[in-house]
């Protein structure tokens, strides 16, 4: 490795750089501005070369406190893929200083300019690395494979084509104690700047009407799919109905063999799945069109809110059949039992049990569901058994906040006590959100008491340390470090993050200020949003085949890219950018509320189209409208569908993405969306 130096005005930092084959770099080094400098590296190369890595190593010349990745690289072999360059960026600070290095996108754009770059498996993919104990923030490329879910190490035999081989990236270097405070905003700004505008003034992801998504997803829900989602049966004599939780390609009218359910018949009112927020976009579509089915549909699933029993104000989250295994023209698949066998349980996503008939209560899911309840009644029709619902419930919540001010996760499912596990989360967010809410509709100074008592240890103990530990981090898919629950990753410094929490502190930090307008609220508040914001697309990578821009990822261990989550996130990212007049926050918000139909299978989407058509050839303009929760899942894309998924789930898809865009419509008008 060849040793160099990088000099700004105050400080000087040592980085050294690989060779290729023994052939050394060319380098180039451009001021940009005093705090930042454009590094690029060329090799000329006269034959194909053959090298499993290849990397420039990074020393600052201070000792940081605080570390930053996207992705975790837990030892030496992982490393961070272009797959999770979304905002792609390392950060290094201590209380005076920071440095923030950023790879230059469009030098790795350039590298797909052939077809054959887009399919060639020894083809070098670019990687960041933070060795936090070393002190070194590393940059490269080598060929890479998934392993766990998902993290990503080097693998063997990357091949460089004959002609000029090149890697950039941007070095920022900052003084003074208040840019470390928010270290994301300077990154956010440069990315949306240099790439994220462009892309979103041209029109990316979607064009800004997106009517006629929505009018797509309900005619794909309530009509040609009809018999597959919509699910209507009774409740001690109460008539009742929903969107069902779940529903894979292969039920499609047009396949002709036997299908599976992908999980038993199901309707949820979680944090993730919520039936009874879909229904009430569906409820403002219904006005907006004076669709009386539509609106019957959406009252029905509102009686099956409030027929979830409640035990002291503790109610659960699922209402579910049993699955059984049938053969069906001689084929076994499983098929779920009629909604006569119906059963309530909890989400199975959890610590404890995996059947949702013994599953615990979730605190979240409870907090959330009955935030939607006061939200319709507040915004759609002053049904009171909606507040009254929401009330008992809030009741038992107030018993159950601990002297420290959380809140606790989950609650057995007999005993009503707390479990111990992540008693000290930012779960206890969702809660506050709710309670604040629910001191404006009821004046009752408890709710907001107890409220404001929980926000103060997010802000001590959660925020500083970027503990963003929550039920999705480690009971979904991704169970990756579940054993090392409270601990960092001592070569990254960095805990196992999920940015649905993250989403959850920002939304009560700024219900928070608006409270008792107290100014910290709003700028932690900020500074927790561009921590989420580092988890959004802010570019197109040429290697992800759908568009991308505005679209959200999941965690800092997983793959997606445009997940549903970005459909919830979009209106707070606007409301802080109309409070904060920053013109970047309502793009990026829009951008992440077209991005909500960007997965689609519909003539609106045509690249997304393509790749369905290559994952599930027999689809037709019958499906129309089904659409996966995200993109790019399992770390891998290519050009011939992977990275498609293989199910739709109404509640966190299409009908979540129709409810925000009919949300916005009332809270902003249609001008506001397309015009901005």
């Amino acid at each position: 490795m060849i040793k160099q130096q990088i000099k700004f005005k105050s400080s000087s930092f040592e980085f050294y750089v690989d060779s290729i084959i023994n052939i050394e770099s060319e380098i180039t080094i451009t001021k940009i501005s005093d705090n930042i400098q454009h590094l690029k590296f060329s090799y000329h190369l006269d034959q194909t070369a053959t090298q499993d890595d290849w990397k420039i190593i990074l020393k600052p010349d201070f000792i940081p406190t605080f570390h930053w990745t996207p992705h975790l690289t837990p030892t030496e072999n992982h490393v961070i893929d272009q797959h999770v360059f979304r905002s792609p960026a390392l950060i290094v600070s201590n209380p005076k200083r920071v440095l923030i290095v950023i790879p230059d996108l469009d030098i790795l754009s350039t590298s797909y300019k052939t077809p054959e770059a887009h399919t060639d498996r020894k083809k070098p993919r670019w990687y960041l690395d933070l060795d936090a104990p070393n002190n070194h923030l590393i940059l490269g490329m080598s060929c890479t494979r998934v392993k766990d879910h998902v993290l990503f190490v080097k693998g063997k035999g990357a091949r460089y084509t004959p002609g000029i081989v090149q890697f950039g990236f941007y070095i920022m270097y900052f003084e003074g104690s208040e840019i470390g405070k928010n270290p994301w905003r300077k990154v956010l700004e440069f990315l949306w700047a240099k790439w994220g505008e462009k892309l979103y003034k041209q029109g990316k992801p979607l064009l800004p009407d997106l009517t006629e998504y929505v009018e797509i997803t309900y005619d794909w829900a309530f009509n040609r799919w009809k018999e597959q989602v919509w699910q209507e049966f009774t409740i001690n004599g109460k008539k009742v109905g929903a969107p069902v939780f779940v529903v894979n390609a292969t039920q499609s009218p047009n396949y002709k063999q036997p299908y599976n359910e992908r999980e038993f018949r199901s309707i949820w009112n979680q944090a993730w799945f919520s039936s009874l927020r879909s229904a009430s976009g569906l409820y403002r579509y219904a006005i907006h069109t004076n669709n009386k089915d539509y609106l019957e549909k959406a009252c029905l699933t509102k009686e099956l809110a409030l027929s979830f029993p409640q035990k002291e104000g503790i109610f659960p989250s699922v209402i579910g059949t049993e699955l059984e295994r049938r053969e069906i023209n001689g084929k076994k698949v499983y098929r779920s039992k009629s909604w006569d066998h119906y059963f309530w349980g909890n989400s199975n996503r959890n610590p404890f049990k995996t059947d949702s008939r013994l599953a615990p209560y979730h605190i979240l899911d409870m907090s959330y569901t009955a935030l939607n309840m006061i939200r319709w009644y507040r915004e759609l029709e002053q049904d009171d058994r909606l507040l009254e619902y929401a009330e008992r419930y809030a009741n038992a919540l107030l018993e159950l906040q601990a002297e420290d001010g959380f809140f606790p996760t989950w609650l057995d499912f007999n005993t009503l006590k707390p479990l111990g596990v992540l008693e000290k989360s930012p779960e206890t967010s969702m809660s506050i959100t709710f309670l604040i809410q629910l001191f404006k509709l009821t004046d009752n100074e408890k709710y907001r008491e107890t409220a404001l008592k929980a926000m103060d240890p997010i802000i001590k103990t959660i925020i500083p340390k970027g503990q963003w530990e929550d039920f999705e981090t480690y009971w979904s898919c991704c169970r990756f470090g579940s054993n090392r629950i409270g601990q960092k990753f001592e070569r990254n410094n960095i805990f196992k993050q999920c940015n649905f929490s993250m989403f959850w502190t920002a939304e009560a930090l700024l219900e928070c200020y608006y409270s008792i307008r107290k100014k910290e609220f709003l700028k932690i508040g900020q500074r927790v949003l561009d921590e989420l914001l580092m988890t959004q697309a802010s570019w197109q990578p040429p290697y992800i085949y759908v568009d991308s821009l505005g679209g959200f990822g999941v965690m800092n261990t997983d793959g997606e890219w445009n997940d549903a989550r970005q459909s919830l996130f979009s209106e707070l990212i606007i409301k802080y950018g109309i409070k904060l007049k920053c013109k970047e926050y309502i793009q990026r918000g829009l951008a992440a509320l077209r991005a909500s139909f960007v997965m689609m299978y519909c003539p609106l989407n045509p690249q997304t189209k393509i790749q369905w058509e290559k994952a599930w050839d027999f689809f037709n303009e019958t499906d129309y409208g089904f659409m996966m929760e995200n993109y790019g899942h399992g770390g891998k894309t290519s050009p011939d569908g992977l990275g498609m998924g293989g199910f739709t789930i109404y509640d966190w898809g299409n009908g979540s993405a129709s409810e925000a865009f009919n949300r916005m419509v009332d809270h902003y008008g249609m001008e506001f969306l397309i015009q901005n």
